[in-house]
Order: C-alpha cells, then sequence, then structure tokens
C-alpha cells in the first residue's frame, strides 16, 4: 500500500461517524489534496467548543462562513459576531468562480451555490433588530465584573440591586442605577443608613465613574428594554435550516468593553434560561466570535474567571462557542483547553517571538506521522488549515491539513439596498425595535426626591413663619419693658394718681 493510500486509509478511520455530521473540506499530504479523504465533525461533540486561528489574510473568515452555512443546513441555528462587516454576504448565493469548481474537484464534493436565512441584529445606532438587557437582568455579580469593582464597591452594587427588589424599583437602564446611587448618598441617606448599613461616599462616586466609563463606549444604548429573548436566536426557517443570526459590530471594533458587556450577558442569560442537555446529538446554538482577542485585551482577572466559567458551563446547554482571532495565545490557556475543534490557518514567522508562537501552537496539536507541524503551519496556501475534531467519543481525530471547502454563499457583503431589504422584512425588527422607557427607578426616585424636597421647603417655610411671630412677640415685650414712658404710665402709681385727680374733678 503505498504512502498516499495508507493516508487516506488514516483519515477515513480517523473521521468516520456514525452519525450526522459536517463536512469541511479534504485532507492533504505533501502539498497535495487527497480527493474524498474528507474531514468531517461529528454534531454531536460541536457544542465542545472551538478554535479558528491564523495570520491576516489567510481565510478565517471564510472557514466561520462554510461552517455556518453548513450547521445551518442541518437545522442548527448560529450567532455571528461580525466586527469587520464581510459575514452579511450569507443571505445571498454564491456567483460562483472557475476557482471554487476546480478547488471541490480536488476535494471531491460538488459545489452548490445557495443563500440562507439570515438575521442581522445590532448593539448600536446601526440598523438591525435592537440586542438590548436590563440593568436587573444584567445582575449585580455581572455588573461589578464588567465594572472591574472591588470586593467592597461589589458590596454597594449587590446592596443597591436588594434595595431596588425590596422596595420594587425597576432597575432598567444606567440612568435608573445611577440614580439610585445619588439617592442612597443624598436624599435617602438616612434611610439606607437605618436599612443596610453606611455606604461611603467615595466608593459610589468610583462605582459611578467607571458607569460613565461604560456609557462613552456606547451601553447606554444596550442597557434598556425592550429586553432581547435569547429564544429568538434559536429559530428555524419554514424549510427547516437554522438561522444565521449576524451581529454588526462594525462601529464598536473601539470598544471592548461594551462588546465583552454583551457577550457576557447574552451567554449568561442563555445558560439560567436554557434546560439541561447534557450528551445530546446535535447543539442547539452555535456562537462564533470574531476578532476574540477583543475580549480578552482588557479583561480583569475576575471577568476572566466569568468567562472561563461559562466556557466550562454552557456546553451542557447545548451551547458551542468558537473563538476566531489571530494567534491561539490570544485565548487564555484556561479557555483554550477546553476547545475541542481547532482550526488552525497559515501563521508568519518574521519575528523571534513569531517563531516561539508557532513552536507553542504546534505543540497544541496531536502529533502526527504524516506532518512536521512547526513547518506544515508556515507554508499552508489561503483556504488551507491544520485541523483536528472530537470524534463522537470524545477523542482527538488525526492532525490533518485541510483543503476548504468555498463558502456556497457569498464572499462579500450584502449591498444597501439588499441590507435594508433584509432589515425591512425582519420580524425581530417589528419586535425590538420600538423603543420603552416606561416608569422606573429613575421616575419613581425623581418624584420622591420631589415630594421631599416640597416637604422640606413647606417645614422650613412653617419654622420661618413660627420663629418670625415668635421674634415679634419677644420683641414686643422687650420694647415694653425698656421703654421708660410707658413703664410710667402702666405703673399702679400713676394709675391711682390719675384716677384720683379724676374722682376730684368730677365731684
Amino acid at each position: 500500500m503505498s504512502t498516499k493510500e495508507e493516508f487516506f486509509a488514516h483519515i477515513e478511520k480517523g473521521y468516520t461517524t456514525k452519525g450526522d455530521f459536517i463536512t469541511i473540506g479534504a485532507a492533504m499530504l505533501d502539498g497535495e489534496t487527497v480527493t474524498g479523504a474528507h474531514v468531517k465533525v461529528p454534531l454531536k461533540t460541536l457544542n465542545r467548543h472551538g478554535l479558528i486561528a491564523g495570520a491576516t489574510g489567510t481565510g478565517k473568515t471564510k472557514t466561520l462562513q462554510v461552517i455556518a452555512e453548513n450547521l445551518s443546513d442541518k437545522g442548527i441555528p448560529v450567532l455571528l459576531m461580525d466586527l469587520k462587516g464581510d459575514l452579511s454576504g450569507i443571505a445571498q448565493p454564491s456567483p460562483g468562480h472557475p476557482k471554487i469548481d476546480e478547488r471541490h474537484k480536488k476535494i471531491g464534493l460538488p459545489f452548490e451555490p445557495n443563500s440562507f436565512p439570515v438575521e442581522i441584529l445590532s448593539l448600536s445606532e446601526q440598523d438591525g433588530v435592537k440586542l438590548r438587557a436590563t440593568v436587573s437582568e444584567f445582575g449585580p455579580i455581572l455588573l461589578s465584573r464588567i465594572l472591574d469593582l472591588s470586593e467592597v464597591q461589589e458590596g454597594i452594587v449587590a446592596v443597591i440591586f436588594k434595595y431596588c427588589d425590596d422596595n420594587k424599583l425597576p432597575l432598567l437602564d444606567l440612568k435608573d442605577f445611577k440614580k439610585v446611587l445619588q439617592y442612597a448618598t443624598g436624599t435617602g441617606k438616612k434611610e439606607f443608613t437605618k436599612e443596610y448599613g453606611r455606604i461611603s461616599t467615595s466608593s459610589t462616586g468610583t462605582i459611578l465613574r467607571k458607569i460613565i466609563e461604560l456609557e462613552q463606549q456606547g451601553a447606554d444604548l444596550f442597557f434598556g428594554e425592550k429586553s432581547f429573548d435569547v429564544e429568538d436566536l434559536t429559530r428555524i426557517d419554514e424549510n427547516g435550516r437554522g438561522y444565521i443570526n449576524i451581529v454588526r459590530l462594525t462601529d464598536i471594533q473601539d470598544r471592548p468593553k461594551l462588546f465583552s458587556t454583551f457577550m457576557l450577558s447574552l451567554l449568561a442569560e442563555i445558560y439560567s434560561t436554557f434546560p439541561e442537555q447534557g450528551d445530546s446529538e446535535r447543539p442547539e446554538l452555535v456562537f462564533f466570535i470574531d476578532e476574540a482577542h477583543l475580549i480578552f485585551k482588557e479583561a480583569s482577572d475576575a471577568l476572566l474567571d466569568q468567562i472561563e466559567s461559562i466556557v466550562k458551563l454552557i456546553r451542557s446547554k447545548g451551547i458551542g462557542l468558537y473563538f476566531v482571532t489571530q494567534n491561539p495565545t490570544d485565548v487564555p490557556n484556561a479557555v483554550l483547553a477546553q476547545l475541542g475543534l481547532k482550526v488552525q490557518h497559515a501563521l508568519r514567522a518574521f519575528t523571534a517571538r513569531d517563531r516561539k508562537a508557532i513552536k507553542l501552537t504546534a505543540e497544541n496539536y496531536p502529533i502526527s506521522e504524516y506532518y512536521d507541524t512547526k513547518e506544515v503551519l508556515t507554508s499552508l496556501g489561503i483556504g488551507e488549515a491544520l485541523i483536528t475534531a472530537l470524534d463522537e467519543k470524545g477523542r482527538p481525530t488525526p492532525l490533518a491539513a485541510t483543503m476548504l471547502r468555498a463558502p456556497m454563499s457569498r464572499m462579500d457583503v450584502l449591498t444597501d439596498t439588499e441590507l435594508d431589504s433584509e432589515i425591512k422584512n425582519s420580524k425581530l425588527v417589528k419586535k425590538y425595535n420600538d423603543i420603552i422607557d416606561r416608569e422606573s427607578a429613575y421616575e419613581i426616585l425623581n418624584d420622591k426626591i420631589e415630594r421631599a424636597e416640597r416637604e422640606a421647603e413647606k417645614e422650613a417655610e412653617n419654622e420661618a413663619k413660627n420663629r418670625r411671630t415668635s421674634s415679634r412677640r419677644t420683641t414686643s415685650r422687650r420694647s415694653t419693658r425698656q421703654n421708660p414712658v410707658i413703664k410710667v404710665l402702666t405703673s399702679a402709681t400713676f394709675i391711682r394718681g390719675v384716677l384720683g385727680v379724676l374722682k376730684k374733678v368730677i365731684r
């Protein structure tokens, strides 16, 4: 048996699956595609998370697109974080190209252009379904993590939430939370101290400054109503295909805290509401987080711990998380260790640091008798990648340098007209894009403060009036005592004398 035949058998054995699967390409040996040696990923292990990594221009986004399309075809909904703005083309079929036909002939798969059901979502002022959550839904722990608060400050946030729960004050947006903070150290200071203990003004000042920083990154658009129902991410169209939900993030690349806030709140909400699934035959929902380094870039240790916990726990809810970034070292080791599917595009060795990173990356992959991993990592072409997945029993599959299939949809953005049409025809836009600003903590406390101020003013006026009345009486008494003429005229001796004279005159 030739080496090529041995390799074919090696791949076939390693990627054989009894259950349903998606095919993402064909394995390569010595730079040549082995037609029919298909690299398949079982649906059963797609909730074990994954990584798509590689240098700029090596094809990461198109790999993401291929996997998302195939999941949709299998009836599995997808959520894509689109930071570069080049994923909306999934809504339109590929125009095709001779090079695509040539690629698929090598792989041994037919190429069929297709479009997919798409929902355009937005965190900012861009058009699309508005993604929002209330401060109450976010909760004190996650809010404290995002704001990177100290233990004492976290305690204050917890007290604020408890006060609002006890007094039926809805915490919907950030202005609600700021108002309660101000009330706790201002007009309502006595009330807070009596019921919950003294709150330091220096600590509340720090919290307020951090909230303002979050607002400056656009979080005031995210916090509020109507809250997005995460169940709407799991919709299936009339043809049984899962919706591909695309979150437009092109205008918040320089606001990583808002990006982290949204992603963590969404994952926390999914974890708290989705039922346990255990080892199901297919995932319920798959996330692709492009430019994933933005999540970890400015994350505190507490926030990293939160992310690690969610990555570990959420797979039991049938959720797969896929991080897309330039280098695996962008992802913390604790998170990297949880990722089952690894798709590694080419890396560049321009510097000593690059060479060191390549060496570390190679050590993350199974040893293969067919590849020198470090060498392959620098010689892969565009649309090629080293891949290892998990088989149905959770074991790593053989390492395979893979020629990836081409996306069935357009590898470009939608035109403005096409985008407007998608948004106009969206059922979710009609559901979520009306702004709701019902009475909440801000309005209730403002009314309470105004009533207290009016009562205080009234009391002050009454006290002032009483003081003026008392002052007049006192002045009158004092002037009577001090005026000698009045003293003489009102004296008993003078009165008796006057009366005696009158009596004589009358006689």
